[in-house]
């Protein structure tokens, strides 16, 4: 049986931890669907075919790894892709507890388990939140995304 996870999230924009987090669950399952999820209620920096080229180039060279969008439950998706799994990075124990709270309510409602990965010590203060607000005030992002995230000026 192939052993599939969905990694979901807005990834606005995918930082080195969210790439951390993909590499290294491409070691765990034969594929990993990177799931952007839509979300209308959420003012996003970059649009949802910016978000997804940024994943697909820099996975460009790896077959297990797919990149789609969705909208509504994970587990919902999950279940039309026939994935067992989703795939979750934490940083720090406030992401645990929300993370843990969420992925319960999931197996409650699903068969599908949660697998969670530690994020890398090198990159866990990395969220995208932090990465839009360097951006928007000029910083040098470079360190914090992978190469494939290349910023339009933002005025």
């Amino acid at each position: 049986m192939k052993r599939k996870a969905v990694f979901p999230g807005s990834f606005d924009p995918i930082t080195n931890g969210h790439y951390d987090i993909i590499q290294r669950g491409i070691s765990l399952f034969d594929e990993v669907i990177v799931a952007i999820g839509i979300n209308a209620e959420k003012k996003y920096m970059f649009t949802l075919e910016e978000r997804k080229k940024f994943i697909e180039d820099a996975f460009k060279d790896e077959p297990k790894v797919t990149v789609i969008t969705f909208e509504g439950l994970t587990i919902d998706l999950c279940r039309k892709l026939d994935a067992d799994f989703i795939l979750r990075g934490l940083r720090n124990p406030a992401d645990f507890e929300f993370e843990k709270a969420i992925a319960h309510t999931n197996r409650r409602l699903s068969k599908i388990e949660t697998v969670f990965l530690l994020t890398a010590s090198k990159t866990s203060y990395i969220s995208s939140s932090i990465v839009r607000d360097v951006i928007r005030n000029g910083g040098d992002y470079s360190v914090l995304v992978p190469d494939t995230v290349v910023v339009k000026k933002i005025v």
